[in-house]
Formats: structure tokens, C-alpha cells, sequence
């Protein structure tokens, strides 16, 4: 499975995209109980008891470091290599924390066999320069890994070096295996006349670009978008995997691309991203923004979901208007997986654009609240995380993770580790270092 880093939430928020998930893609929330539609005594009993909408959480301030000064970034660049690079701090500058550092090394170290094959897009590396921190990682002791990540690596500001970063995280919510009274919501797995077309094979212009859809009579059309997969087009075509209780929440899960299912018997059934319709991704919250739907301080995850709660038929159209729909398989083993085929795990895996941040590697974050302050590690990536310095940060399960998921919105300075000797083979200028 992919995050949707990705997409996370922040796609949600946003205008248009493709998308844990997608594909290729993939991908990152309040006041007191708000009913659903059904009185308490109605619900499911799987349903959790913990409110739908925790309130986002309050961040800790901060002040970030700032960057060093840049020039604007070429038009038309779409590597790192091409944006421009400055050389960042000392790693034994910058505030790392004893608990984030050793949360990095332990994610470095699984992303190490995949980050040592893999082609980096971002045209900075190459996998024999990780090799040495690599081998330094699978013994060093997690007591000391603030030292490791000062001895191994160095710094690069990528552009401008300023960051945006949201959240996602796995959603937690009510399933069940068969349909019963209080789960009427398909999730559906891959349908089976879904068909993915690789243009590459058709032309060089077209090389890396895929699209989804299906044949009809002797044409190749687009898929049923999500209003007509909702009034039954996927009859006889995909497998219903499980039932949900809530269409908001299911909806919700299929922006982030994975979740647990809360089942009646007191079990939990882990489902992941397995594919999507090939529809362009509308971000909904942009679209009830500009409606006027929203007012201060509701767009975010939890605004939006108490919006469609309370609206509830105008809540069903406006979630149609998001034409994209995700597909789901049954997740076993350890997960959530990240688009290095790795688990992602919760204050310290992120997605971020790989034409910009080498997957695998480690990004520090200086942002203006605390908790995305740190060292996160480029595990993931997300339709609507794209360009240099745009990160989605991943925080895990539970009501912690999505309290501070759905309000994550941090701005500051990013740099990239790289192994030490990338930037004098990149003959990257060295100027007076940034200083924090």
C-alpha cells in the first residue's frame, strides 16, 4: 500500500490532484461527541467511543531557523539537482533531539536495502554514496544517534529551503466483514474490468505515464467516476471486502490510502490501498472554502467532517463532486506500507516528492510549531506532495494521530541530509554555511 501522502490531508484541503495512494503514486484531526445521523442506541457497537471529530490539536509555537538566501528557483525544474542548492548547517547544530534521532536511525535502517537500489529521481545521489552510512547504521547504538547523524551527513537547502508540511496518519473506524444492520457502506477491492495503460508503451513523449479505465463496446473509456460507483456500478465487477458504518469515514480513509476497521467482534481488519479509478482527485475542503460552507478555523479535517455531518444530503453530493475513488485489499503483516514497500512509522516516516528528496534519505524540519520540528525520514510519497520542501508528515494511529494530522499545517526551513562528500561531487558553491 501507498500513503496518499500521501495525499494525505492535504490534498484533501486542496484544488486538484492525483493521488496513500495513488498509485503512483500516494500520502498523511476536536470539541466534544457529534452524533451521526443515528442515535446513540442505533449505532454500531463497534463504533468507537471516542468522538468522530477530536478537535485538531492546539499546537506548541516555534520559531524556525531561517534559510539562507536563494535565488528564485528556475522555471520548468522538476529535480533537485536543477532547483538550485545551498550548503545547510552542521548536523550537530541543528536542535535534534535525542528521542527523534534514534525514531530516524531505526527508519533509516529499514529504508537502507531499498534505498542502496534504488535510482534516485532527484539526480543527487547515487546508491553507492549511501553504502558507508548504511553500514555504519546496522550496528550503531541507538543511545548515540544524534552522533550518527552528525558523522555521516551533511546538509543541503534545496531552492529556497522553505517548507509547508501537513499530516496524515491510518484511520481507526467502525467494519464489519458481512453486512449488517448499522454497516450498509461497500468498500470495494479491484474491480475486475479495471484496466492501467502505460501511454510509455505507445510513445517516448509518453514514457511514465499511465492512465485507468475500462472498455466499452470497442472504446477505451474512463472509469465510473465515485457518483456512479455509489448508485451500484460496480455490480458483479469488484469484490466487496468489508462494510463500513459511516460514509464520511470511509471517505476520509480513502484519502489516506489505509486504515483498521474496528470490527463487531471486538477484532480489527487492516485494509490498504490496492487501486483507483483513474479519476483526477478533487480536494473538498478547497471547494466548500470557496463556498463559504467553512467559516474560521473549520478547514481542517475536523471541520470538514462536522460540516458533512451536519449537512448531511448536501454532505453526500459534495463528497460526489470528488470524483476519484480508491480500492482496497486486506492488509496483513506489518504496515501501514510507505511507496518504498516499507512500513511507515508514526513522528518520523514522511512523503515527500522523490524528484526532490532522494527516498529513504533524512530531512530535518525546522517549522513554526514544535511537533514537526525534528528529523523525519522520506519514506512515502503523495499525489498532492509535489515540489522541493513540501512534506507530509505521518503520525501513526489513534486519536493522537488524528488529532494532530488533521491540523497539521507548519511552515519553516527544510534541508536535506545527503552523505557527506555528495556536494563537493556536486560541486555545490561552498559559502559561509547557514548558522542556526
Amino acid at each position: 500500500m501507498r500513503i496518499w501522502g500521501g495525499v494525505a490531508l492535504a490534498a484533501l484541503l486542496g484544488a486538484c490532484s492525483s493521488g496513500i495512494v495513488p498509485p503512483s503514486p500516494g500520502q498523511r484531526p476536536a470539541p466534544a461527541p457529534r452524533e451521526t445521523e443515528a442515535p446513540r442506541a442505533t449505532r454500531p457497537a463497534a463504533l468507537p467511543e471516542t468522538p468522530a471529530n477530536l478537535p485538531a490539536r492546539q499546537p506548541t509555537p516555534a520559531i524556525p531557523l531561517p534559510p539562507a538566501p536563494a535565488p528564485a528557483m528556475p522555471t520548468g525544474v522538476t529535480t533537485a539537482a536543477g532547483a538550485g542548492l545551498l550548503p545547510g548547517p552542521a548536523v550537530d547544530t541543528l536542535p535534534i533531539t535525542q528521542q527523534g534521532a534514534e525514531r530516524a536511525l531505526a527508519a533509516f535502517r529499514i529504508s537502507c536495502p531499498t534505498l542502496q537500489r534504488r535510482t534516485d529521481a532527484t539526480g543527487l545521489t547515487r546508491g553507492a554514496d549511501w553504502a558507508d552510512a548504511c553500514a555504519a547504521a546496522a550496528s550503531w547504538p541507538s543511545r548515540d544517534a544524534p552522533a550518527f547523524f552528525a558523522r555521516w551527513f551533511e546538509t543541503v537547502q534545496v531552492a529556497d529551503g522553505q517548507a509547508f508540511a501537513t499530516g496524515y496518519y491510518e484511520p481507526e473506524i467502525a467494519g464489519s466483514r458481512d453486512r449488517r444492520h448499522g454497516y450498509e457502506v461497500p468498500i470495494y477491492g479491484v474491480p475486475d474490468d479495471l484496466i492501467e495503460v502505460d501511454l510509455g508503451l505507445f510513445s517516448d513523449d509518453l514514457k511514465g505515464k499511465r492512465i485507468r479505465g475500462r472498455v466499452k463496446a470497442k472504446s477505451f473509456v474512463p472509469y465510473f467516476d465515485r457518483g456512479e460507483i455509489e448508485a451500484g456500478a460496480l455490480a458483479s465487477h469488484a469484490p466487496v471486502i468489508a462494510w463500513a458504518a459511516d460514509p464520511v469515514e470511509i471517505f476520509f480513509l480513502q484519502v489516506q490510502g489505509s486504515g483498521r476497521l474496528h470490527l463487531p467482534d471486538g477484532g480489527v481488519m487492516r485494509i490498504g490501498y490496492a487501486g483507483q479509478n483513474g479519476r483526477d482527485y478533487t480536494g473538498i475542503g478547497k471547494l466548500m472554502r470557496d463556498r463559504g460552507l467553512l467559516g474560521p478555523g473549520q478547514a481542517s479535517m475536523q471541520g470538514i467532517m462536522g460540516y458533512l455531518r451536519d449537512h448531511p444530503e448536501e454532505g453526500a453530493a459534495i463528497m460526489r463532486e470528488n470524483k476519484s475513488f480508491v480500492f482496497f485489499k486486506e492488509l496483513t503483516g506489518a504496515g501501514p506500507l510507505g511507496a518504498m514497500g516499507h512500513p511507515v512509522t508514526g513522528w518520523v516516516s514522511a512523503a515527500a516528492d522523490p524528484k526532490f528528496v532522494p527516498l529513504g534519505a533524512p530531512v530535518f524540519l525546522s517549522m513554526d510549531r514544535t511537533d514537526a520540528t525534528g528529523l523525519w525520514i522520506a519514506q512515502d510519497t503523495g499525489g498532492a506532495i509535489k515540489g522541493p520542501n513540501r512534506i507530509d508528515t505521518f503520525w501513526g494511529a489513534g486519536e493522537d494521530a488524528r488529532a494532530i494530522a488533521g491540523g497539521m499545517s507548519a511552515r519553516g526551513t527544510a534541508w536535506l541530509l545527503l552523505p557527506k562528500g555528495t556536494l563537493a561531487r556536486l560541486a555545490v558553491p561552498v559559502l559561509a554555511p547557514a548558522n542556526p
